[in-house]
């Protein structure tokens, strides 16, 4: 399988929930089809949570649970969320094509809400930091 989008969103949700999505397709645009899916269909707040422990769980089977970081997740869910609001599509291919910042300019569009840097503080890998600039929607 070369990609994410070869799984339909059902597929999608299982594989990963399942932890059978091969680590090489969970990447950045995948973690921001995690929570549109999520969201869609759970809502702001249930997404966040699922999410959380979907991805805790799925790098703790792949051995990398250091890889796992709080606020980025929660921070990304978010990020999605606020552009749902604003987005006239109902699908997530279509959305990222609207908001193409999502997928391209991700670090700059976080820098605009935190001055930490939250890639790195172990802090925030464990814990979610709220926002010190700009607070989300």
């Amino acid at each position: 399988m070369e990609n994410h989008y070869q799984l339909n969103n059902e597929q999608f949700l299982n594989a990963f929930k399942n932890a059978t999505l091969p680590p090489k397709l969970f990447n950045h645009e995948a973690h921001l089809r995690l929570a549109y899916l999520l969201i869609n269909a759970y809502g702001i707040d249930e997404a966040i949570k699922i999410s959380c422990k979907q991805i805790i769980a799925y790098t703790g089977l792949l051995g990398a649970s250091d890889k796992f970081n709080k606020t980025l997740t929660v921070a990304a869910v978010r990020a999605v969320y606020h552009f749902m609001l604003k987005s006239k599509t109902d699908n997530f291919k279509n959305f990222l094509i609207e908001f193409p910042r999502l997928k391209h300019n991700f670090k700059t569009l976080l820098a605009q809400h935190y001055a930490v840097d939250i890639y790195n503080s172990e802090k925030a890998k464990t814990s979610f930091i709220e926002p010190d600039l700009l607070p989300f929607d």
